[in-house]
Formats: structure tokens, sequence, C-alpha cells
């Protein structure tokens, strides 16, 4: 019972320090989206978007390693064996590297030739398209070879790194902004070369925190064939995942590149950049849990483990609507407000992406749960395969004439089977109970969210407007029904009495301070 104390206590702070960080990214990121929209104009902003999306289309590989370091880092630090995480460590680096080798090589070849002869840029655009895609090329690298850091620094649970380390970024990030308007050559590729180095900077951050605070990140030539073999036997089953993840963020960007062009692009970038700071809220809470969720199953405790992913999908979801559904509901006042320019389009695709969100929420906790058991084949095959539909299915409605919105809802009923099909598969790989996850996760968020939308739309449809006063109405709105219908519908009697708790702890210091 203390462990587990000690855990949730762990789980609070570190959940804490993300949020800290995530607020000042946030806040900075949605400045500078706004401020770099206007300084290259919309099109360029879809260029950049679009051009970066090739590169991005190979980090599939990547990709499918991230998940594999996380996951064999955190089991061993579970098993509390410094041996093998020290050899899991250097053998993730090693592959990392020639990870990064193949998607240079891919990129060099294949990637230049899709921009040069497929996409849909002006062809005065066509060097700086070129420049970016060079910078895109080493963004990729240094992030690549940046995963076991921060890998390390989650299986630990050091969240504080990425919050100290976050204000350095936003600082470097808040220069570039500067550079851009003081420097008069073609601001695309200042902005694209800027990119690089301020990820450079970060990566070489991370490198040093980890070498100065954990033992097992300092390189070692290690060759273990059994330990290669499982990591990328792990890693090319999860390529699935990997490559589905590609195509419905990357895939789709170059699709829709070749069917309306850079602008359409531009839209999609600003809806997906509104769409992750929005996120951000429930993955922090995810980021902090998750490392639990596998040393739970490490140690063998898979009661606790269930607990886990049935309140890590709960109240991930729950701070995703307190901060979306006021989004959802005013969309188009929130966009211009925020970027007085608004590309066609960016509206629709940010309310259908909100909802996708949504279903996302709540798969999280079974994915990092499905990879900490390790057996993932038939996990990937299905799932991975269901969402690797999403492309070709979305290319299909295209090339049928439906609207630019239309990828998106492909991927929104994709993301659904495939959830269904995430916990019939689990049911099997951790014992996870059907009923008890439909009582306690989808039961619950779908009565919280129909309570919290009734207010908001009753006050639109009573009060019909486009101000600012209506937009901050429906936001106090949308922010108590929400909150209300979370406490009463949504939270169990020991959650209520702990948020009651807390609460008055918090108004019994501000009292006392008053006084003061």
């Amino acid at each position: 019972m203390q462990e587990i104390s000690s855990n949730n206590k762990r789980i609070a702070k570190n959940t804490l320090l993300l949020y800290f960080r995530m607020l000042i990214t946030m806040a900075v990121s949605l400045y500078i989206s706004r401020v770099v929209l206007n300084i290259l104009g919309v099109e360029d902003f879809g260029i950049y978007n679009v051009v970066g999306g090739i590169v991005a289309m190979f980090g599939f590989i990547n990709g499918s390693m991230t998940s594999a370091t996380q996951r064999y880092l955190t089991f061993e630090l579970g098993q509390n064996n410094e041996t093998q995480l020290i050899k899991v460590f250097s053998t993730s680096l090693s592959i990392h590297a020639i990870i990064s080798f193949l998607i240079i090589l891919l990129a060099e070849t294949i990637g230049l030739w899709f921009l040069w002869n497929k996409m849909q840029i002006p062809a005065d655009r066509m060097n700086a398209a070129f420049w970016v895609f060079q910078c895109s090329v080493l963004a990729s690298v240094i992030m690549i070879m940046s995963v076991p850091y921060n890998a390390a620094i989650i299986a630990h649970e050091k969240m504080s790194a990425f919050a100290y380390i976050s204000i350095i970024e936003v600082t470097l990030k808040l220069l570039i902004v500067y550079f851009l308007l003081c420097f008069h050559t073609d601001k695309l590729i200042l902005y694209a070369v800027l990119i690089v180095v301020v990820q450079l900077i970060i990566r070489l951050c991370y490198g040093w925190y980890c070498n100065r605070q954990f033992n097992e990140t300092k390189y070692r030539w290690i060759w273990d064939r059994g330990l290669f073999k499982e990591m990328t036997g792990f890693a090319s089953w999860n390529m699935f995942g990997s490559l589905a993840a590609i195509t419905f963020t990357q895939g789709l960007n170059l699709l829709l590149n070749m069917f309306f062009g850079p602008v359409v692009n531009a839209a999609r970038g600003i809806a997906v950049q509104a769409q992750t700071a929005i996120s951000q809220f429930s993955n922090n809470f995810q980021t902090a849990i998750n490392p639990q969720i596998t040393k739970s199953y490490a140690t063998g405790d898979l009661e606790y483990m269930h607990g886990l992913i049935f309140r890590s999908a709960k109240f991930s979801f729950f701070l995703l609507l307190l901060l979306s559904l006021p989004v959802l509901i005013e969309t188009k006042a929130i966009l211009t407000i925020w970027l007085k320019i608004v590309p066609d389009n960016t509206v629709v695709f940010l309310r259908i992406m909100l909802c996708i969100t949504w279903i996302y929420a709540i798969s999280n906790p079974l994915m990092t749960a499905a990879a900490a058991t390790g057996e993932i084949k038939l996990y990937q095959s299905v799932v991975g395969g269901l969402l690797l539909l999403i492309l070709p299915v979305s290319y299909l409605c295209l090339k049928c004439g439906l609207p630019a919105y239309t990828v998106f809802v492909v991927h929104l009923c994709l993301e659904i089977i495939a959830q269904c099909a995430r916990l019939l598969l689990l049911k099997g790989m951790i014992k996870l109970s059907l009923r008890e996850y439909f009582i306690k996760v989808v039961w619950c968020i779908s009565k919280v969210t129909a309570i919290a939308l009734a207010a908001p739309l009753a006050v639109i449809y009573c009060h019909p407007g486009h101000g600012i006063w209506n937009l901050l109405a429906v936001c106090l709105v949308c922010a108590l029904s929400t909150s209300i219908s979370i406490y009463y519908f949504g939270l169990t009697s020991g959650e209520k009495i702990f948020v009651s708790s807390k609460i008055t702890d918090i108004l019994a210091r501000l009292k006392t301070k008053t006084v003061d």
C-alpha cells in the first residue's frame, strides 16, 4: 500500500512538472505559429509543412524503435537490472545510428525524387523547398539520436528535466521570430535553418543531463546479438503501428498537397498545431503514468496495472474534454482571434481532428499496456493493419471527388474500429475485463460528454451570436458544465473525496495568506 501511495505521489509530481513545461511551450508555440504564418505567408507556411512531411514519412522506421527503447528501458528499471539496463541503452543508441543512416539514404533518393516530381510547389519556390527538405533531413537525424536519451528520462520518471530544458527551448524559438523579422533573406530557408540549430542545442542539453544523472547513458560499444535481435524483432512488428501513424499524419498531408496544393497544407498545419496544443493536457498526464503501467507489468501486479489503465484513460479524456469542448463549439471565433488570417478548411479540419484526439486519449493506455508485454506480433498486425487502411481509403475518396475534410472522417472511423480491436486483443494479453472497461471508462466518459454538451448548446440556441462576449460566455459555460459533469458523473466516491480535500486545502492556504 505504501509503495502504491509513493507511486501515486510520483505520478502527481511528474504530471505537475509536465504541465509546467506544457504551459510554457504552448503559450510560446501558439504565439510563434501566428507570427510565422504572417511572416511567411499562407503559401510558404504550407510549403514548410508539406516538405517537412516528406522526410517525416521515413520516420516510421524510427517510430518503431522509439516505443521499443522506452519499453525495454522501463522494463529493466522495473526489474532493477542495472547490467541489462546498460546493454539496452547502448544497443538502442547503436540501432538509432543505423536508422539515421537509412533515413538519410531514403530521403536523398526517394524523397528528393518525390519532391521534384510529385509535389505541387510553385516553380519560383522550388529552390527554397529544396533547402527546407535538407534541413528537415538533418533535423530528423538529430531527433532520432535523441530518442534513447529522452526514453531514459521518461523511464527514470525525471520529468523535471523536460520542464527545465523546455525553458531553454522556448527562449530559442522566440529568438527565431526575432531573426525572421530582422534579416531580409529568404525567410522560409532562414526559418528551416534556425529550427535545425534549436533542435541541435536542445539535443546537446538532454545528452549532457543524462550523462550527469544516469550511469547507463554513457555509451559503451556492446554487441549482444540476442538483445539486438529481440529489440529489432519487437520494433519490426511495432513498425506496423509506426507506419500507420505516419500515414495519418504526413501521408495525409502529402495526399492533400497532391489533390489541393499548399494552401490546404497550411490549413492542416494550423489545425495540427491547435490540436497538438490542446492534446498536450492529456499527453502530459499519460507520459507521467505510462512508466508505472510498464513497471507494474514487470512486477506481475496486473490488478494495479488494470486500475492505472482505467484511470489514465478516464482522466486523460476529462482533461482533453475540458480544454477542447469550447474550441470545438467556437472554432472559427477562436482561430480568428489567434491568427487573424484563417486559411480555408481550417475550421472543419480542426473539429474532426479534435474528435480523433478524444479516441486517441483513451487508446494510449492500451497501447502502453500492449507494449509492456513485449508480445506485440498479433496486436500490431491487427491494429496497425487497420490504421494502414487510412491512406488508401482516403485516396479513393479524394479520387471520387469528395472534399478535403473526408480524409479526417476516414481517419476517425478507422480509429474507432481500431480501438475496438485493441480491447479485444488486450483481453487475452493482460486479462483485461471488457465489462469493467466499458463501465469504468466508456460509459463514464459518454455520460460526462453528453451532460457537458447540453448547457453550452442551449446557450448558443437561445442567444446566437459571434461577438467576443458570446465567445467568453460559451467558454465559461463549457468550463462550468464540464467541471460539474466530471465531478458528479465521472468520479468515484473515493475520487470525489480526494478532489474535495485538495480543493479545501488550497482554499485554506489562500485564506491564510490573505489574513497574513
